[in-house]
């Protein structure tokens, strides 16, 4: 049996994180490891704990969701960061997303939408909502503004693949490369562009027309409203 995803919850609400805890521990294959009452605190138990994925609220009192998104990137902290927020503004989500954050969903989410993306952003997903995908990308100031250096063919096949919200696994399998090759072809893309993390390579990728093809037997876009 595969390891469970070890889950950190980060919220000021203490029945938010009970909620979430009660039904996460009922997961046969999701395990939470640790709770966060600030982003303070978040920071501090992702660096002791090492979690898969955090689920991370946005408003928090002191440090909130944003800046402890940007402190654990330049920590270089490998867990995924998912937001779970009540706030449908994109003013709200846009900042998240540009510090790092794999994706987002509402707290009045389904518990098996929640489980769904937990597992979607685990296995290297990125979970955008078109129009906050749209809002990213219409901003002068994202990452994704310039067009950088010239990639190699074998790169903009993975780019594309990234864009379409291909994990490692299913790029490998889909170009019938080993996962380590992709997870290179991933960090020169990120380097080249001058990007943080794979939602920014997503955007780039979807600015610049640098989306993948479908049907190869890769899973591809999933049917949950969201696109990369």
């Amino acid at each position: 049996m595969a390891e469970p995803i070890r889950v950190l919850l980060v919220d000021d609400h203490q029945v938010v994180r009970r909620g979430l805890r009660t039904f996460l521990e009922v997961q046969d294959d999701i395990e939470v490891v640790g709770e966060a009452s600030d982003g303070s605190e978040g920071v501090a138990r992702a660096e002791e704990l090492r979690p898969d994925v955090v689920l991370m609220d946005v408003k928090m009192p002191g440090t909130d969701g944003v800046e402890a998104l940007r402190t654990l990137r330049e920590r270089d902290n490998p867990a995924r960061v998912l937001i779970v927020t009540s706030f449908t503004e994109q003013r709200t989500v846009v900042p998240a997303l540009r510090a790092g954050a794999a994706g987002y969903v509402y707290k009045d989410v389904d518990p098996e939408a929640l489980a769904g993306a937990i597992r979607s952003v685990h296995a290297g997903h990125v979970l955008l909502q078109p129009e906050v995908a749209g809002a990213l990308l219409s901003d002068d100031q994202s990452p994704s503004a310039g067009r950088g250096p010239a990639l190699t063919e074998r790169e903009r096949e993975v780019l594309g693949l990234i864009a379409d919200g291909r994990s490692n696994r299913e790029i490998a399998r889909s170009l019938v490369l080993s996962e380590k090759t992709v997870k290179t072809h991933v960090s020169n893309i990120l380097m080249k562009l001058d990007l943080a993390d794979r939602t920014q390579a997503a955007l780039w990728a979807v600015r610049h027309g640098a989306t993948g093809r479908r049907g190869d037997g890769a899973t591809g876009r999933r049917g949950d409203g969201m696109t990369p």
